[in-house]
């Protein structure tokens, strides 16, 4: 097997412009499969455990939360997968192009705050 180690990856074309192919014939954009954003956190106490691309966690209410993007998304076009531990999680607002928001609720569909988070969301960078 080969291995190759480089610290940066340029595109041809562009920087963006990286094609990765598996097997004979399967190609994929490297940059559009990558996760632009993600974070893991506690609700409860509004603290995050780990992230990638967060500038910030703001606790909007019970069960609401805000993750705000250092680097933006073009425009709202994000893809967000949003869980929790809690009964369900949903992003209820339209969002904007930093800023992904997640809700909990409990099964008697009351909003309640709950300390495993996540959010992992997908997109075109400005």
């Amino acid at each position: 097997m080969s291995e190759i180690k480089v610290d940066t990856l340029t595109g041809k074309t562009s920087a963006g412009d990286i094609t990765v192919t598996v097997g004979a014939t399967a190609t994929a954009s490297l940059e559009q499969g990558l996760a632009k954003v993600w974070s893991r956190f506690n609700g409860t106490a509004a603290t995050t455990t780990d992230s990638f691309n967060q500038a910030s966690l703001v606790d909007a209410g019970t069960g609401v939360y805000q993750v705000n993007m250092n680097n933006p998304y073009t425009g709202n076009v994000g893809a967000h997968t949003l869980c929790s531990g809690a009964f369900h999680a949903v992003n209820a607002s339209g969002g904007t192009a930093t800023e992904i928001e997640l809700r909990t609720y409990n099964s008697g569909n009351s909003g309640v705050d709950e300390s495993r988070c996540f959010i992992i969301s997908h997109g075109d960078l400005a």
